[in-house]
């Protein structure tokens, strides 16, 4: 493997994956949180010494899916990495990118980009290990879908969200939108793109289960669930469980970094309601 790997521009259309699915938010290199969650899941975890590999098996033939940003800011993301890497290996997971997990991609094939917003943290981290992990982290992130369609298309995982008329589609702009969500073009007084409440007009029949913003608690809003609840500034790492609709949550052990953007409040979103 060399640096001129190109990243592929697809999306993981599985419709006959039905699940169950555990959907996990954004980790973050909140490792020991992630164990502690597939644990409660029904997940049986070891690892062996002698292979360097996490063996993983899964409850009830559930699969995990992971909607991306498993790195930067948190104190583990190699580990997170390799615990992912190896779920996958062993089909007992899927993972779409997010913006973190490209942005590490872009760096490990030598690109310009801006080591801050807790990449400097992952590039420390990875420097203990050999080049052939790096290697592997290369090749599995460069091979992400940018989203995946799932039971028949009922169910949709996209790192930002992605709106009904784009399900299915393989463009680069309908991998910048899984990645980044859509943006109004300007930036706020703390210099972060204005984002766009995509999910505040969604009215498609698949479900959308994403991240990417931090949310003080998974709310469902016109079929779309927003599943990042923050871990890594201190709030919890939350699974949605599918077809059943079951939240899963485990608090986060420390505030390991401080988020720039405030979390989203229900009441933020719905001014005149009160949450169920």
């Amino acid at each position: 493997m060399n640096n001129n790997i190109e990243q592929e521009f697809y999306n993981l259309e599985l419709p006959e994956e039905r699940g169950p699915f555990h959907i996990i938010g954004d980790v973050h290199g909140c490792f020991e949180e992630l164990v502690e969650l597939l644990e409660n899941l029904g997940y049986q975890i070891a690892f062996d010494k002698d292979e360097v590999k996490y063996l993983v098996s899964s409850p009830d033939s559930g699969k995990a899916v992971f909607v991306g940003d498993l790195v930067d800011r948190g104190p583990n993301s190699p580990e997170v990495l390799r615990l992912v890497m190896d779920m996958v290996e062993q089909k007992v997971a899927y993972c779409v990118t997010g913006n973190h997990d490209d942005k590490l991609l872009r760096m490990l094939l030598g690109r310009n980009v801006q080591i801050r917003h807790g990449l400097e943290l992952t590039k420390a981290q990875l420097e203990s290990y050999d080049a052939v992990f790096r290697e592997r982290v290369k090749y599995f992130l460069a091979n992400l879908p940018h989203h995946l369609v799932l039971d028949e298309g009922r169910l949709v995982v996209a790192h930002a969200g992605l709106e009904e008329r784009l399900h299915g589609r393989n463009t680069k702009g309908v991998r910048n939108l899984c990645l980044y969500g859509p943006t109004t073009g300007e930036s706020d007084e703390k210099g972060l793109p204005v984002r766009l409440d995509w999910a505040a007009d969604y009215c498609g029949k698949a479900i959308v289960v994403y991240g990417h913003t931090p949310v003080h608690e998974p709310i469902w809003r016109n079929n779309t669930i927003n599943i990042d609840t923050g871990c890594v500034f201190g709030g919890s790492l939350t699974a949605l469980t599918y077809p059943d609709h079951v939240i899963t949550t485990v608090v986060s052990r420390h505030t390991y970094a401080e988020s720039v953007r405030p979390f989203i409040r229900y009441q933020q979103l719905h001014p005149q309601a009160s949450p169920s």
